[in-house]
């Protein structure tokens, strides 16, 4: 199918090495009517498998999304969700275990076609393909999707930067908005309405997986109001928008354009679908529990405070389902702020963090392990290593202070600590980092902050971080696709630095560690492209920018109702929203 083998050769690692890595569970976990399966079963099979249409799928959520506009997210529970409603040029597979992992055609009737060197990639759109409106889908709708995604932070500030950093012409083009020329960026190509041409600067062997990103999903450009275009999206998937409230609710039902002939990768099992934001998190939990709703949207898993509860009852702990989320909560040290524009100071912190109580305070063992790397290792390109090894992975005093001295702070400094308000684990994880921080003579003051604007407004606002002093951001990362580029790219590289909505909390704009991200990406080769991502995470520890915490794990909860269940490791280890169906 392809002129060259690379991105076959991608997926395939890919999924044999998480299947490898990920965590096990039980192969007897069938499901089936009546029940919901057993302790893990839907990490490696569909528990209360279900062809049965109608009912409602309730969501619930405890903070709000950066935005449900498929265009303007970085959440990956957003990026889950947004299936339901936007198409995408490939997706992931809706699949149990492995399987799920592998990228198919969504909107393009194959996966992209490459030239011999990787710069060229071509998609084919399906015929057939209609908005909620009944226009006809094609692909300048795909085209302005990815120019007013990428390349208008002035209006929609929360996406990736990929598409800007490597097609050519990317570092220039002023997008839809500020752009006279219709036309659009030209390293975009639309010779027909059903092709798509994407021609980029250097090699680009994971673009398939890129393609797979919610800012592929097409828009119409008269519907388009930038950043008021979220409160009256049009569809191209199975449901859309009946209505839209900012921050507290949202109804979607059937969109009777979309034609499953055309997407046999979404059964569109429920009637309707609804979700609450602003909910607390234990309140979420409680209704799972009862069985009031189907799912809790934000897919990391319950509140510290419900864990005792959920693990103790021998009938609810059979509803639960721990993957690893093949994400890190780590703490990003902001280089332009003082003292952190010195490797000595942030060295110091390295050393002194108590990673065990951090976890701890996470929730323990069920909620993740503590973390020596920004990769965690249920991603393709994860090399294991510790360049701050303390017994137990408590921290050490000694090696903290000896740090301290060498840049200039003997008696230790004081700085701010950025964690988000509405998620009772980063608090109780940012209090233990400031308790570990006092022993070494560093005082942090806990900022927190909505975890809705939390990037735009706070702490991904370079502006903002700078005059308000925040030193330390507590953040957690997840792959935009498994592979280590799909991970590093937006947190390490200077090119996704933003003025809001940034990932690359650091700041770091390190030219050895842009070198070989660009390098990598740019290789065919996979052996040799997953050993430079390894190369790269330590590249950065080694800088000290960034203090990896917890691997990260889910304890999610699967109501009796709620029907067609399994995990999704392409979506951080959340259930797969795509599926999921109510007996209800």
């Amino acid at each position: 199918m392809k002129t060259r083998k690379a991105t076959l050769l991608v997926a395939t690692t890919v999924v044999l090495a998480l299947g490898a890595s990920a965590c096990g569970g039980s192969d007897n976990g069938k499901g089936g009517k009546g029940g919901s399966g057993t302790k893990d079963a839907a990490l490696t099979s569909i528990v209360n498998k279900s062809d049965k249409k109608g009912g409602t799928v309730s969501f619930e959520f405890s903070d709000e999304p950066d935005s449900l506009d498929p265009g303007n997210t970085y959440y990956g529970w957003v990026q889950n969700f947004a299936r339901l409603y936007g198409r995408t040029l490939t997706s992931f597979k809706p699949a149990a275990g492995k399987e799920g992992l592998k990228v198919v055609p969504d909107l393009a009737e194959s996966l992209g076609k490459p030239s011999a060197d990787a710069k060229t990639w071509t998609y084919t759109l399906k015929k057939g393909l209609k908005f909620e409106d009944g226009t006809p889908i094609t692909s300048k709708d795909v085209k302005y999707a990815v120019e007013r995604s990428n390349f208008a932070p002035e209006a929609l500030s929360n996406g990736p930067t990929y598409f800007k950093a490597h097609l050519i012409g990317g570092d220039k083009y002023q997008g839809p908005y500020k752009d006279k020329n219709p036309a659009g960026i030209a390293s975009i190509e639309t010779p027909d309405d059903h092709t798509i041409v994407f021609k980029l600067k250097n090699a680009f062997a994971d673009f398939d997986y890129l393609a797979t990103f919610s800012q592929t999903a097409p828009v119409p450009r008269k519907a388009d109001k930038g950043a008021e275009y979220v409160k009256k999206m049009v569809s191209s998937g199975p449901y859309k928008f009946a209505s839209y409230e900012e921050g507290k609710a949202a109804t979607l039902v059937r969109n009777p354009q979309w034609d499953p002939k055309t997407d046999p990768i979404r059964p569109a099992l429920p009637d309707k679908i609804t979700i609450r934001f602003g909910v607390k998190q234990e309140t979420v939990d409680n209704n799972l529990i009862a069985d009031n709703i189907t799912v809790d949207g934000a897919g990391t898993g319950v509140a510290p405070a419900t864990q005792p509860k959920v693990l103790t009852d021998a009938k609810l702990q059979k509803q639960t389902d721990n993957p690893y989320a093949g994400a890190t909560s780590y703490i990003g040290l902001n280089v332009n702020v003082a003292p952190f524009n010195n490797i000595e100071c942030r060295k110091a912190v390295q050393w002194g963090i108590d990673k065990a109580s951090v976890a701890a305070a996470q929730g323990g063992a069920p909620k993740g392990d503590p973390a020596t790397t920004l990769i965690p290792p249920s991603v393709a390109g994860y090399t294991k290593f510790d360049l701050y090894p303390t017994e137990g992975h408590k921290g050490d005093v000694a090696k903290a202070k000896e740090h301290l001295k060498k840049c200039g702070q003997p008696n230790g400094f004081s700085t701010n600590l950025s964690a988000r308000s509405d998620r009772p684990a980063e608090m109780a994880m940012a209090t233990a980092v400031q308790a570990s921080l006092k022993k070494i003579g560093i005082t942090a003051e806990i900022k927190s902050f909505p975890a809705g604007k939390y990037f735009q407004n706070f702490a991904g606002n370079p502006s903002y971080v700078h005059a308000n002093k925040l030193g330390m951001i507590m953040t957690a990362w997840g792959a935009d696709w498994p592979t280590g580029f799909g991970f590093l790219d937006q947190i390490v590289n200077g090119s996704a630095i933003k003025p809001s909505g940034g990932n690359n909390v650091q700041e770091l704009n390190d030219p050895k560690v842009n070198k070989l991200l660009n390098e990598g990406i740019a290789t065919t080769d996979t052996a040799a492209r997953e050993k430079v991502w390894g190369e790269v995470d330590k590249a950065v520890i080694e800088g000290a920018t960034a203090v990896p915490l917890v691997y990260r794990k889910n304890l999610l909860l699967r109501p009796q109702s709620a029907t067609n269940v399994t995990i999704t490791e392409a979506y951080l280890g959340m259930y797969d929203y795509l599926l999921m169906g109510s007996a209800k």
